[in-house]
Parts: structure tokens; sequence; C-alpha cells
């Protein structure tokens, strides 16, 4: 089938540059140009009515099935803002529920709540009952008696490499979470198909095209195969394969690689330290009010050593670093390997939170792809104020200097971290919310991010990221016009389902 797409403004490498028509021949891109000159016999018109349309936006970095769950199944907590509301919520949640089923919730944040949530607490809200609640970044969670009892976790059992268990307070932080994951019951695949499907179908009603999802394991990935196979992934998804689960030194053998129109899986993912919201990422400097450095997750040499079987076997790898200390531990480790195994793929760092100026130099001349998340700047920046020390403080996600020092960036949401997953929110934050002064994006650079930055991420900007000939046809609709508009308006701007031309 063969279609022209007519009637608004189209962006084809995402900036101020516009054409007045696309024509697309089997969701690829066949020329863009003016309606005369594009105008064939048979063709199928579409009338974007005023619109302006843009290359497909990817978010680069978005947990599809969490997202998922916490739109059909999970109790979504990112709305509290006291202990109070999620008390109440929690004992809702336990009056509904069958006896002996697990509580599990996510999104609490105590900048909001005024505090965290306890064992005590919990214990008092859903007597008898395995609760866990995991704080909104997912580095943190609180249990209570019954989720400990059952995890078969004491006073006295040490931490996992790389985690923390707080017995006494019920809260178990980076790797020590996988003891009490381990003891829930493993979802089915049906049950993880109904939620990569309900996370796909939002991010494509938000106007996204293409996803990646950071963390997958190989029950989640047969999830992901077997949706692939039957034809029923809405948008394009990118998986970056989970080499080591939380809770354990149990390393997952790398996947067999799977490359189709919609779903690819030839990257593996690394958790090099936490969270900045949270202040668990690896710093130099301590954080305010805890007094505490963060959790530096693998010993260098067991990362390098992982990251090299991945590197020689081909496999693309995404390394969660946030904090000064992880990213000079990943940048390091990225060095060695392109210095004794030249060559290879691409390699991206998730997030890249704190960077000074040798980590931003040492990127660029590695090559690397980041993947920062500029939502962070206007939800999380209450917990950045709490927790970042002075020290550190200049270094926030500095997103212009990302693209000064000439990386490639590609912008995401890290959903369900923050409750806000809609595009344009993620770029007014880009342009007009830096967490450093000095350092806002352009529109041009925010969009191009979205567009090609997403797709350079996802490993197929050969075929998206730009509307040129023999590209796919996949489409962002926005119904306004951004390069007129003040930023702080964009989020009002009403954007459609991702298109994806003449799907294949």
């Amino acid at each position: 089938m063969t279609t022209l797409y007519h009637g608004g403004v189209i962006h084809p490498w995402a900036d101020a540059r516009t054409v007045e028509a696309l024509l697309v021949k089997g969701g690829r891109v066949v020329a863009t140009g003016s309606v005369a000159d594009l105008q064939t016999p048979g063709v199928r018109r579409v009338d974007l009515s005023g619109a302006h349309a843009f290359p497909g936006f990817t978010d680069a970095h978005v947990h599809v099935w969490k997202v998922g769950q916490l739109r059909t199944t999970l109790l979504d907590l990112r709305e509290a803002t006291s202990l109070d509301e999620l008390s109440r919520l929690v004992q809702e949640r336990h009056a509904e529920l069958p006896d002996g089923v697990w509580l599990w919730g996510r999104g609490w944040n105590e900048a909001r709540l005024g505090g965290s949530p306890t064992r005590a607490l919990l214990d008092r809200l859903a007597p008898g009952r395995p609760v866990l609640l995991t704080r909104t970044c997912a580095h943190i969670h609180a249990v209570n008696t019954s989720a400990l009892e059952r995890a078969g976790i004491q006073a006295d059992t040490p931490a996992p490499d790389g985690g923390e268990i707080d017995y006494e307070r019920g809260l178990l932080t980076e790797t020590a979470y996988g003891l009490v994951y381990a003891a829930m019951p493993e979802p089915s695949q049906a049950q993880f198909e109904a939620w990569i499907l309900a996370g796909l179908e939002y991010l494509k009603a938000l106007g996204f095209t293409a996803a990646t999802d950071p963390a997958v394991d190989p029950p989640l990935y047969a999830a992901y195969r077997a949706l692939d196979a039957a034809g029923r992934l809405p948008i394009r998804v990118n998986l970056l394969y989970i080499r080591r689960p939380d809770g354990g030194a149990a390393t997952y053998p790398l996947p067999e690689k799977h490359v189709s129109p919609m779903l690819r899986c030839d990257s593996v993912k690394f958790f090099a330290d936490g969270g900045l919201s949270g202040a668990t990422a690896a710093v130099s400097v301590p954080f305010r009010e805890t007094g505490t450095r963060g959790v530096l997750r693998f010993d260098t040499a067991d990362l390098y050593d992982l990251a090299c079987e991945a590197h020689v076997a081909g496999f693309r790898i995404g390394t969660h670093a946030i904090g000064d200390v992880a990213l000079e531990q990943v940048l390091g480790v990225y060095a060695r390997l392109l210095h004794e195994h030249p060559g290879g793929p691409r390699h991206r760092i998730e997030h890249f939170g704190l960077p000074g100026a040798r980590h931003l130099a040492l990127a660029r001349a590695l090559n690397m792809i980041v993947v920062p998340q500029p939502v962070f700047l206007h939800e999380l920046r209450a917990n950045y104020d709490r927790y970042v020390p002075d020290a550190l403080a200049g270094q926030v996600f500095p997103l212009r200097a990302m693209f000064d020092a000439g990386l490639d960036v590609a912008f995401s949401s890290d959903g369900p971290v923050v409750r806000e997953l809609r595009p344009l929110c993620g770029l007014a934050a880009g342009v007009a919310e830096p967490y450093v002064p000095g350092q806002a994006v352009t529109l041009t650079q925010a969009l191009g991010a979205y567009t090609r930055g997403g797709a350079v991420a996802h490993g197929d900007d050969h075929e998206r990221g730009t509307l040129e000939p023999g590209k796919y046809a996949d489409l962002t609709v926005i119904d306004g016009d951004l390069f007129d508009t003040d930023p702080t308006n964009w989020p009002d701007i009403p954007v459609r389902p991702g298109v994806l031309a003449d799907p294949i």
C-alpha cells in the first residue's frame, strides 16, 4: 500500500526544517517534498489536519513490563504525598487480597511522604501478609516481617555483594532485593505478556513508536519472543538482557541474539551502582543527610570479565552508572575493552547522572552512547536538593555538556521510576528545567535525542530516526507547533498515538 501524508507540517530531521508531504510504501519512506510532486494515481491520502509530524519518538530506557504492572496489577504509590495516604492505600489493598497473597506495590518517595515506610508500619497495616513496597527508583525496598520470614532473612543474615539489609527498619537496598523477590511466586509467561502489552500500548498512546526495556531476564525474554512471533508487539522494542540478577552471584549465560523488524535483543545490561534520588549511587563525596557514599555493585575485575565475554561475542552493553565513582569504574572497563579488543559494537551508559569534565571527554573518546532522563529534573529535583552534596551539585545531569562533548544522546523516562512518561514533558524539562544553570538544551537537540538519538541507542539508526527514503515511516504526530510555543506549555499539547505506517 502507498500512502501520502499531507495537510500538516512534516519534520524529516526533527528540527525546524519542514516539507509538505511524505510518501510511504510498505512501511518505508519513499520520498518527501510537495504534494504536487509526490501525488500518484491510487495513493491513499492521510490528512494530518495541521499537525506536526516527526520521526517516531523512542523512549530509550523504560521498564515496559513494570509500567504495565502498575497499570494493571501492582499497587501504585507514586501519587502518595504522606505516610498516612500510603497507609490508607496499603490497608485498602490488604482488605481486597486473599489470605497469604503477597501485597506488592511501588512508587513511594520519602521526599514526598515525609519519611520511609518501615517494617513496623507495614506489620500493622497488613498483619500476617507478606508486603513488598518498592521505592520509586527501584533501588530501595520496604518489607514487613512476613516478607522477611518467607525470604529466610533474619537479623544476622549477611547482605549479598552490592546490597544492604536494614533488618530493623525492613529496608533492602540494591541486590538484597533479590532475596525477597526469589521468595515470591514467579509470574507466568501469560502474565508477563499481559504486562508487556499493557506497557507498550500505553507508550504507543503517548506517541512513542519504539522503546528500550533495559533489564530483561530469561522469562521476560521468552514472553517478548512469543509476542513477536505472534505479531502482537504494537511498537518496536530493544531489550537489554540482564547478566546478573539481584540477590546472589549467579550469572545468566549470554542470550540467543534476536533481531526482527519489531524486536531486537543483541545487548546486555549491568548495574554499576544505585540511584541518585535515593542516595544509593556510588559517589566520591558523602551524600547529605545520610552521610553515605552509595553502593558500588560490582568488583571492577568481575565487571570487566562479564563485559568482556559479551563484547567479544558481539553484544552491545548498556551499563547503569550514575555516581561519579561508578562512572569512573564503567568508563575504565569500557576503555580496557576497546584497548584489548578493538572494534565491535558501540556501548551505552544508562543515566550518566554525575559526569565531570573527565567523564565527558573519556565517553567521547570511547564513542559512548549516553541515555539520560530529562524528566528527572522535573520530578526528582527535591530529592537532589536533599541528598546531593555541594561538591557534586554542578554535575547533576548536565545535558548541554553531553551534547557539547559530541556524544550521541538518547532521551528516556526510566518509567515507572517517574510518574510522567509523556515525551513533551521530557522535552520541556530538558529545555526549561536544568538542575545546573546553563545546562538547558535546545529544542532541536532534545528532539534529536528522542528521534535519531533513540535510534542510535536502539541499534537501528540505519532504519529509523529520520524520515529519509528507505527508512521506516514511523511517526510521532503532535497537534501543535513546539517551535512557536513556550516550553512550559508543551505538556498541554496533544500527541497522537505513535504511527507505524503500513506496519510490516
